[in-house]
């Protein structure tokens, strides 16, 4: 087994973008470095640059997050960017959506020892729990699935004129025109691609916006959901 490096001092700037849950922020990144490499979540790589890499780069996705709304983290892993996220915005309501218990647990332990009270940890898969979550305003990612993918599984979760927020790499324009097919079928009706972090993360966070119409999904995804609304409501009446 690889053993982990030493989890570097917070930067600065981690105590501008965290603020008052600045040491918060310091708990999770301790976690990640140690329970998070022993349980396979993160590699030992990984933590000498967990700072700028991973937290404040998940972070600043807060500036591109409108105000008091629902946000589902989808394929959450670890955390990334759901935790920095909730932390830096306690104005949102967060669902932690991940598939594999060991994460789930690490995720519901986090949760729970940073006394995220707007955070829920939910196990399951984006086509799963579609019909049983409620939709919400925003959906977020990171390295989960190519963007094609990736929106065939989030945007069926979003409310009608919501918008998934998937933070990508260099090649994000490219993913997206290789994507535009597949997005306008699931009833995308506009997309942008954000740089955002300034003077706080090098290189910037680059994020891809997928805006929706009134049918996050398209038809197909529609029926699907009334479906289990209906299935739901028959059930509330036993």
């Amino acid at each position: 087994m690889t053993e982990a490096a030493e989890l570097p001092q917070a930067p600065e700037a981690a105590r501008t973008v965290f603020g008052e849950f600045f040491p918060e922020a310091v708990r999770y990144a301790e976690l990640l470095a140690d329970a998070g490499v022993k349980r396979g979540l993160i590699g030992p790589r990984e933590v000498p640059r967990l700072w700028e890499r991973h937290l404040l780069n998940c972070a600043v996705l807060s500036e591109v997050v409108p105000e008091g709304v629902t946000v589902c983290d989808v394929g959450s892993g670890a955390g990334l960017p759901g935790i920095p996220l909730a932390l830096v915005r306690p104005d949102l309501k967060i669902t932690l959506l991940e598939p594999l218990l060991r994460r789930t647990n690490f995720l519901q332990e986090v949760v729970e020892l940073l006394g995220l009270d707007h955070v829920t940890v939910v196990r399951g898969r984006a086509e799963e729990v579609l019909g049983t979550l409620p939709p919400v305003h925003v959906v977020t990612a990171r390295a989960v699935a190519p963007l094609d993918r990736l929106a065939g599984w989030g945007v069926p979760l979003l409310r009608p004129y919501g918008e998934m927020l998937a933070l990508k790499g260099d090649t994000a324009e490219e993913e997206l025109n290789g994507a535009r097919a597949a997005l306008s079928k699931l009833g995308v009706v506009d997309t942008s691609v954000l740089h955002v972090g300034e003077g706080i993360v090098d290189p910037l966070s680059t994020v891809v916006r997928v805006e929706v119409g009134e049918s996050p999904g398209g038809v197909r995804f529609a029926a699907k959901r009334a479906k289990a609304a209906r299935t739901g409501r028959s059930r509330r009446r036993r």
